[in-house]
């Protein structure tokens, strides 16, 4: 618009004081203006680019290749052409940094008339996450300056990063209590409430288990045995409110928890056993580019800033997932960990209460929990004195938080677990710490 006005004044200028030099030249700026404008606006019209990415959902550590091939579909060349394939900054200046670049994904080049230019970089993510590839800017103008042109020639793509699956050297969170006829397919533990009859008595069993009235009547030894139901299953619940996760601990807390989770449901998979996830924390998918269109930009930081994934989301619906079996439950549940991010939503107790008629009684109501208030821990006990089988496992170091809360969850008689770090998942649903 200011060269527009400075041709005008400058036409005007020439016509009323005579001069045709300025005239001549007021003529020549203004041809020179609109070619450059028209060459400008050919050149961005007649491009085109496609993205192919080896995979869009990986293991951590697993590459992907990304390639981007530009097409100029006129006959004229592009001198010059500066495109960007925008990703997520945090994703690589937040350490731990979730992705590593090798290769550049900004590129300075030319396009021949006719002709195409492959750009190529690779991603290897360090962590677990649900990131947006794209969509790719692309800023072109005349050699002379007067005209610069941005925009978005590719539509964005999605990486889904799922978190480790590491085995678990066994699994023996289940309730004492009796469930009727619901049986386990691996013998988990023996329910002592449930006696199915008596044998002689064997080295190795327990004090407890001995029918002493059986014994005073056969004049020796004979042993109880149970019936091998229980509780069978799991309902895990993942507090990710920002109060109870600290950002001091963030992302490793929030990973190692949707680690021990993953691992978990891939075991209940395997014993071809139920089980669902309940969190409060929030998908990565709400914050990813909803409008898929191309369009112009005034400049390059207006376009990173209208294409990048929203830094907030207002969700405050929990995420369930109904307890299921199989693997293409697995899939389901595993893939929600890795969207899985902390939130300002709703509290523990608020969840734990919002979610009550969706938690089965014939599963355990497995909390992972990084810090424990009192209303936390009264949640959980009602839910125990309600008749539910409730376990905790404290996401947390040997620190001031964490002994406040084995103390509160031991004044509520829920069975505790500690997770400490990576190398103590294979053994977090074995040993329990405190039971009662």
């Amino acid at each position: 618009m200011r060269m527009i006005v400075g041709l005008a004044m400058l036409l005007v200028i020439g016509l009323l004081l005579g001069a045709s030099m300025l005239v001549y030249a007021a003529y020549v700026l203004a041809i020179a203006f609109w070619l450059c404008r028209y060459l400008a606006e050919r050149w961005m019209e007649n491009l085109k680019a496609t993205r192919i990415m080896s995979a869009t959902e990986v293991e951590i550590g697993q590459k992907v290749s990304i390639q981007i091939n530009l097409q100029n579909r006129s006959k004229w060349p592009i001198p010059w052409l500066l495109v960007e394939d925008a990703l997520p900054l945090s994703a690589f200046h937040r350490p731990p940094p979730a992705l590593r670049r090798d290769g550049q994904s900004v590129r300075i080049c030319w396009v021949p008339g006719r002709g195409s230019k492959l750009i190529s970089y690779s991603l290897t993510p360090q962590r677990r996450g649900y990131f947006q590839i794209g969509p790719l800017i692309a800023e072109s103008g005349d050699l002379l300056g007067l005209h610069r042109r941005v925009k978005s020639v590719t539509e964005p793509a999605r990486l889904l990063v799922v978190p480790k699956v590491i085995p678990l050297d066994g699994y023996n969170i289940a309730s004492r209590r009796p469930v009727g006829e619901v049986k386990v397919s691996y013998r988990v533990q023996e329910d002592p409430t449930l006696m199915s009859g008596i044998r002689q008595y064997q080295n190795g069993d327990p004090l407890r288990s001995i029918h002493w009235h059986a014994t005073a009547r056969t004049g020796q030894l004979q042993s109880k045995q149970y019936q091998p139901t229980c509780v069978a299953g799991a309902t895990l619940v993942l507090d990710f409110h920002k109060r109870t996760n600290p950002r001091k601990h963030d992302p490793v807390r929030s990973d190692l928890a949707c680690t021990a989770a993953a691992s978990i449901c891939h075991t209940l998979m395997l014993w071809q056993q139920q089980f669902g996830l309940i969190s409060n924390g929030r998908d990565a998918a709400d914050r990813v580019l909803q409008d898929r269109s191309l369009r112009e930009f005034a400049d390059r930081n207006d376009a990173q800033h209208a294409v990048a994934m929203a830094a907030e989301s207002d969700r405050i619906r929990p995420i369930i997932l109904p307890t299921g079996r199989g693997p293409e439950h697995f899939a389901e549940a595993i893939k929600i960990l890795a969207r899985l991010e902390r939130t300002d939503g709703l509290h523990l107790p608020e969840l734990l209460i919002e979610t009550q008629s969706r938690l089965p009684r014939d599963a355990t109501v497995l909390v992972v929990v990084q810090e424990v208030d009192e209303p936390a821990a009264l949640a959980m006990g009602m839910l125990r004195r309600q008749g539910y089988s409730v376990a905790a496992i404290v996401n947390n170091y040997e620190n001031e938080a964490f002994h406040a809360a084995v103390g509160r969850l031991l004044a509520q008689r829920i069975h505790v677990y500690h997770l400490f770090d990576e190398q103590s998942v294979p053994l977090i649903c074995k040993e329990m710490i405190l039971r009662f």
